[in-house]
């Protein structure tokens, strides 16, 4: 009975000590699994975080190398802007430079200067004269009526005036080129009725009129040249009211002869004697 006793004791000892070892095991299996589930989900958001920071990586440098590219083509493009405006202004001082010498030699002769220095004094409301150039300038809103090439009376009466300082012999070296000019406002019908077909036609035969009347008052017509510009050399802005009243304007630039005579008084022109007159077409390339 004892030993019976003593091996009922002994296999529910056995049986006790093996619940606790499977009861630690099964807990120790949990929190294996645990732990592994833990580690798989840290890897696969360790993975995910290596993928969007590689993928941030790649992002940024192509906006680096995007923006280095576009900071490197706006600085070519401002230096090639730079280098056309330099290119720029050196036509533009060549050319401004090539127009304030046409036909000029120097200065006129200081009596010549006085005498038509005094003239444009004593008609300020008509004529300027610019010694420097040596233009005398007649306002065609004063010379003429609007849209129109023919002479205001006040016009033919300042042209006598000018007509004999010409004929002086203190212009006797100088021929005349009479020029033409307009704003850029387009011609009116009543002003395309009359022949001017737009302001190139306008500007020229507002110089034919110059030209013309001049020749009346005994200058040789083979002193005189006639030339229109149209609205293609403003001396202002065509977008202000006077701006546009100082293109339209007929200029006569004092020029030495070509012709070969010196001329002491004044000559009476042949009835059928023309002044020589320049047809000159601006083109497309010219800006207005």
């Amino acid at each position: 009975m004892r030993i019976r006793r003593f091996l009922v004791i002994s296999a529910l000892g056995l049986l006790s000590v093996g619940c606790v070892n499977q009861d630690k095991y099964n807990a120790m299996r949990l929190e294996r699994d645990g732990l592994r589930e833990r580690l798989e989900s840290a890897q696969q958001e360790s993975v995910a975080a290596r993928t969007q920071a590689a993928s941030w990586k790649s992002q940024n440098e192509q906006l680096m190398a995007g923006s280095g590219g576009a900071t490197a083509l706006v600085a070519n493009l401002q230096q090639q802007n730079s280098n056309l405006q330099s290119q720029l202004s050196d036509i533009t001082a060549k050319y401004n430079d090539a127009l304030n010498r046409i036909g000029q030699a120097g200065p006129l002769p200081p009596q010549l200067t006085n005498e038509l220095t005094t003239f444009a004094d004593q008609n300020p409301e008509i004529v300027e004269f610019d010694a420097k150039r040596g233009t005398v300038k007649f306002k065609s809103d004063l010379t003429f009526d609007s849209g129109d090439a023919t002479l205001k009376p006040n016009a033919v009466s300042a042209i006598e005036k000018f007509a004999k300082i010409v004929n002086s012999p203190a212009a006797a070296g100088y021929e005349l080129m009479v020029c033409g000019h307009a704003d850029n406002q387009k011609v009116s019908a009543p002003t395309m009725s009359k022949g001017h077909k737009d302001n190139w036609y306008l500007s020229s035969h507002r110089a034919l009129s110059v030209a013309e009347a001049l020749q009346r008052q005994g200058v040789a017509p083979k002193r005189i040249g006639a030339v229109g510009y149209g609205e293609f050399r403003p001396i202002a802005s065509n977008d202000t009211k006077p701006g546009m009243a100082m293109n339209r304007r007929v200029e006569i630039l004092m020029l030495p002869t070509t012709v070969g005579e010196t001329q002491t008084a004044a000559v009476a022109a042949p009835a059928t004697e023309k002044p020589a007159v320049e047809i000159k077409r601006n083109d497309e390339s010219m800006n207005k």
